[in-house]
């Protein structure tokens, strides 16, 4: 477990939750605010987040739909017991579950939910250099293939419950791939850090048992400009609405 020197506590959606993480392990950033702010979840809704590290994506949800009953899977013990705390710590219930999603805990396996929501391990196995810290090395370097993970995840839906993921873009026609025939209704939100940029993420909601079109939707930009030319941040209007004030992301709503 990481004891008080190892941890630092961050904001999310501009202090609205404080977060503690890891000083030298996986520090979450945008990407599951943006995971959040995609889901199309209701008040009463039962939720299944795979791999929830210190449970900031599945905090920003609940923060913005107040209601849920959240629920969390997490392979690295020290992870899982800093999403309990953050959740205590921001007066949120989350059900956190220690396990791997390739031999699912007899709980969660028992059970299914309108939502489950993933940020998998953005790297594949064997490429580039791996991170000195064991925790950010298992959280963004994929052990479990990513078709597990997208089947893990309709195993445990209900029929015409939602699976939304985000990941790099590059992996896209893999996740789309994974999907095959047991869910459409396909929108798929291309994440741009500026306008004219390709796209760096994509973030991907599919039904379970869907037949409605696929939806491509015009790129989502995070940063004014051109380019980076002063301190701060630049975010779009469109992002700080997301990152910073803890809004949802435009057009994805079913």
């Amino acid at each position: 477990m990481f004891t008080g020197d190892e941890i630092t506590t961050d904001a999310f959606l501009g202090g609205r939750l404080a977060i503690a993480q890891p000083r030298a392990g996986y520090r979450a950033a945008a990407d599951p605010v943006l995971l959040a702010a995609a889901v199309p979840a209701r008040a009463g809704q039962e939720v299944l987040e795979l791999g929830c590290g210190a449970g900031v994506a599945s905090l920003c949800l609940g923060h913005r739909v107040p209601g849920l009953q959240l629920f969390g899977l997490e392979l690295q013990p020290a992870y899982a017991a800093l999403a309990r705390r953050n959740a205590a710590a921001n007066g949120q219930a989350f059900e956190v579950h220690e396990g791997d999603l390739a031999a699912m805990p007899a709980a969660l396996k028992a059970r299914d939910f309108d939502h489950v929501i993933a940020n998998p391990p953005f790297f594949g196995a064997g490429t580039g250099t791996p991170a000195r810290d064991s925790g950010r090395e298992t959280a963004q370097r994929e052990a479990t293939p990513l078709a597990a993970w997208i089947g893990a995840g309709l195993r445990r839906l209900r029929p015409g419950g939602w699976l939304t993921l985000i990941q790099t873009a590059e992996r896209l026609p893999e996740m789309l791939g994974a999907l095959g025939p047991r869910a459409g209704s396909i929108t798929v939100l291309p994440v741009v850090p500026r306008t004219g940029r390709p796209a760096g993420r994509i973030i991907m909601l599919a039904r379970k048992g869907g037949r409605a079109p696929f939806r491509l939707l015009s790129p989502f930009v995070l940063h004014e400009g051109a380019e980076h030319l002063r301190d701060g941040d630049d975010y779009s209007p469109a992002a700080r609405a997301v990152l910073r004030e803890g809004g949802a992301l435009p057009g994805l709503a079913p």
